[in-house]
């Protein structure tokens, strides 16, 4: 989850800076304080204001198109899953093996994906302490390698069991796909340097906004409820930016709906 510190960052950055602007507009000239001057500085604040805007609002779309993304890349894995799964058990009894490793599999993502939530029970899988919370596992890579190994080492009795096998081998392939979407969609995209270049924007914004009049309680009210929006606005889009882990995260229903399903399915 994305530390709340970087959005208080942010808040405490505006409030200075607008704090610095009232104060310097309190010891300007007056003829510093033209209605010349002060149009300029009108217009250029109108111009940060509108770039603000337009970065913010092309942050969120992007941030939410990722979000989205992510959750439907989590969806199209675990659907997979669950379809490799029904296909072995369509196989035989001689893939029991293949599919255990397969929930042990699900289980192992579960429980390092969503630490917070109840782990699966039942099942056996392998410790997922060390497993990272999002990326490549190579535990749970050399998992999915043994399936894939094992599913191409069915011996097909049959015409039957050849189809199967097939359409078990394409399903794997499909799974692995699936996968690697997961992985690289759990990605930040938005990078430090251009966090902190948004900050610095943020605070020359409502410094100019305290330049433009004299502190009174009703102005000082206005501009700490605009900090504070502002402030939320950011920690939304900084968190959407990570799919897992915030409190706008990937839920992992659909994981846990593929696992119901193998289990039911039987050994």
């Amino acid at each position: 989850m994305q530390d709340p510190i970087n959005s208080l960052i942010v808040f405490a950055a505006m409030c200075l800076s607008a704090t610095i602007g009232f104060l310097i507009h309190a010891r300007l000239p007056e003829t510093h304080r033209s209605p010349q001057s002060m149009a300029l500085v009108q217009l250029a604040v109108t111009l940060l204001v509108t770039f603000t805007a337009i970065v913010l609002g092309l942050l969120t779309t992007s941030v939410k198109a990722g979000f989205d993304a992510a959750y439907s890349a989590r969806g199209e894995d675990a659907a997979q899953l669950a379809q490799l799964d029904r296909c072995l058990r369509d196989y035989g009894p001689e893939t029991a093996h293949i599919r255990e490793q397969l929930r042990g599999y699900v289980a192992a993502v579960i429980a390092s994906t969503w630490p917070d939530e109840p782990r699966p029970i039942g099942i056996v899988y392998p410790d997922s302490s060390k497993m990272p919370l999002t990326g490549e596992s190579p535990a749970l890579s050399e998992i999915l390698s043994d399936v894939g190994v094992e599913v191409r080492s069915l011996n097909p009795a049959d015409a039957v069991h050849e189809r199967l096998l097939a359409d078990c081998d394409e399903q794997y392939r499909d799974l692995m796909k699936a996968r690697w979407k997961v992985v690289e969609g759990a990605r930040a995209s938005i990078s430090p340097p251009f966090y902190w270049v948004l900050v610095l924007w943020l605070a020359i914004l409502f410094g100019a906004f305290g330049l433009t009049a004299q502190p009174n309680p009703m102005i000082v009210t206005v501009m700490a409820l605009c900090a504070l929006s502002v402030t939320i606005a950011v920690f939304v889009i900084l968190d959407l930016d990570e799919p897992y882990g915030g409190l706008f995260g990937v839920p992992s229903t659909a994981m846990r709906n593929a696992l119901a399903d193998m289990m039911r399915a039987g050994g």
